[in-house]
């Protein structure tokens, strides 16, 4: 129930439209009526919390349709008798059953308000069942703009993958479809073609032969997300290691088409690699009863909880390229890296609302640089992250708008990477660091979480007030600008492009000596005891600077 509250083309695709993935990060200011009772805790919302999804459905890959069901159990937080339930067109929600008595249903757009028969009481632990068909959104591109992939492999056979960050789960299957209320566990039942097979989140429980079909029962302990719910159907093969890990034993799975078996044995071997260097950055693998799976997908992968997709042609890279242009990009798989690095940003830590979507992406990209940290050492890792910054753009600030469905800027990935390596330089202790990381992950262990959330924790656990810290670089599309003045032994500076109390100290080398400099809005002038030759600002911190 987690409801606590430079331009570098890589095969004609530009890495910006990965971090604009599901269509989610598209101009818009104005907003609907569709996009509050999309993005709000509506009072049809707000009323009960959800324990359990049970969804059952039927994929004909043939037709492009799906049909089936959801139950859902819920328990009733103060009584009321309107439900919200979200479905998006052109799926079709049919009925509503509760106790065996079909509901009334009031359409509007998205969102569904199914009137309730019985009396809803207070702690009482309900469950109603509503059916649901139809063709679903066909993602022409995924994952940037979302739906249903409806490919097929070489060989001809059907390759089907959901993906819908952003767009929400309700582009396929009927939910509450809000970040804030993650159910506590479900069920996902699949049925498919005989010679086909599902992998969703969570367990394989059982495979039932229905004539010439079969069902994937799979089974999930943990809390999860609804975007994280996913559906993978091909003709997949199946290989897995036990990984010794701070739990115990921790399954890893991997299904993979069968022409592919050789090729994802070899290139698979980066995820124990993954598990290793997050484990020890972040903590605890946080799906132990789930297990941890890849899987190949037609499109280029997605963080599913438990069920990561992976579809970057068994390459180390962006598709082959170093969206970092340092060399370092290359050491790397960056589907696996950076889409499991999301179990622990984004699958365990949840944003409550999507407008705080830098939780998930300024973590996880950070997370590639720690890959890199734990496994090639520290200076490797920061020439990696310093040289993503040619990504960022600048073009709005991080966080979104509230209640509306609305991120903020596609800079949240390598922007707010940049922002946390500069904060682990003002810590000056990488242990410290390290463990406001691995704290972070066991203080709001599965739970939906706030930006204000975070920001206070971090700066609770570093002892620092970062209030103007988090502002400048979350809420503006300013850059911190050293402006500095040299005359002999006398250094002038001040931070210039900075809202009001900003005072980062940031760290300089002066005729090659280290030294920490502590500027405000106001000039600072210090007197050196010989003269001024060379003058460089740590590129650590993600600045600019000003010679006057």
């Amino acid at each position: 129930m987690k409801n606590n509250f430079s331009l570098i083309i890589v095969f004609l695709i530009s890495p910006l439209f990965f971090l604009n993935a599901q269509g989610l990060l598209s101009e818009k200011n104005v907003f609907t009526k569709q996009d509050t009772l999309r993005g709000s805790i509506t009072p049809e919302r707000e009323w009960w919390d959800l324990t359990y999804y049970h969804l059952d459905i039927k994929v004909d890959p043939d037709n492009k349709f799906i049909s089936g069901k959801n139950t859902i159990q819920y328990k009733v937080l103060e009584s009321d008798s309107v439900m919200q339930i979200d479905l998006q067109p052109p799926m079709k929600l049919l009925k509503a059953v509760q106790n065996g008595k079909e509901l009334k249903i009031k359409h509007d757009g998205n969102a569904h308000f199914i009137s309730l028969l019985e009396n809803q009481k207070a702690d009482d632990v309900n469950d109603l069942t509503v059916y649901y068909e139809g063709h679903p959104k066909e993602a022409v591109r995924a994952p940037w703009d979302g739906g249903i992939s409806w490919k097929k492999d070489k060989n001809g056979n059907h390759f089907i993958a959901s993906s819908c960050q952003g767009l929400g789960a309700s582009v396929w299957w009927p939910c509450k479809d809000h970040m804030y209320d993650e159910v506590d566990s479900m069920q996902i039942s699949v049925n498919v073609p005989s010679k086909l097979i599902n992998v969703s989140n969570g367990r394989l429980r059982k495979v039932e032969q229905i004539g010439d079909t079969k069902t994937y029962r799979w089974v999930v302990k943990n809390p999860i997300n609804n975007y994280g719910v996913n559906i993978n159907i091909g003709d997949y093969v199946n290989f897995s290691e036990v990984y010794d890990g701070m739990a115990g034993n921790l399954d890893m799975d991997y299904y993979v088409l069968r022409d592919n078996l050789e090729k994802a044995k070899k290139q698979f071997k980066q995820a124990p690699l993954m598990m290793k260097a997050f484990e020890h950055w972040f903590g605890q693998y946080p799906f132990y009863a789930d297990s941890f799976k890849l899987v190949e997908v037609p499109y280029l992968g997605m963080e599913h909880q438990s069920s990561v997709t992976y579809g970057n042609g068994y390459q180390n890279g962006y598709l082959g390229n170093d969206l970092s242009g340092t060399g370092w990009g290359l050491k790397f798989d960056f589907i696996i890296i950076h889409e499991a690095g999301h179990e622990w940003f984004a699958n365990n830590i949840t944003n409550i609302d999507v407008a705080d979507m830098w939780i998930h992406e300024g973590f996880t990209a950070y997370s590639e640089n720690l890959y890199l940290d734990y496994h090639f050492g520290k200076e490797a890792s920061a020439e990696y992250v310093i040289g993503t910054r040619k990504n960022i753009q600048n073009d709005k600030p991080l966080i979104g708008t509230y209640d509306v469905n609305k991120e903020g800027s596609s800079d949240m990935y390598y922007k707010g990477a940049n922002m946390l390596h500069t904060l682990r330089q003002l810590i000056e202790d990488d242990e410290k660091w390290r463990n406001i990381l691995r704290k972070m992950n066991t203080e709001f262990y599965h739970q939906t979480v706030s930006s204000k959330q975070i920001e206070n924790f971090i700066s609770r656990e570093t002892g620092y007030d970062l209030t103007e810290f988090f502002n400048q670089y979350l809420r503006t599309v300013k850059i911190p600008t050293l402006e500095y003045e040299i005359k002999k032994k006398t250094l002038k500076y001040r931070w210039v492009n900075i809202i009001e109390g900003f005072d980062m100290p940031i760290q300089v080398k002066i005729n090659d000596e280290e030294k920490w400099l502590f500027p405000k809005a106001d000039w600072k002038e210090e007197s050196l005891e010989s003269k001024i030759n060379t003058f460089e600002i740590d590129p650590d911190f993600y600045v600019e600077s000003k010679k006057g």
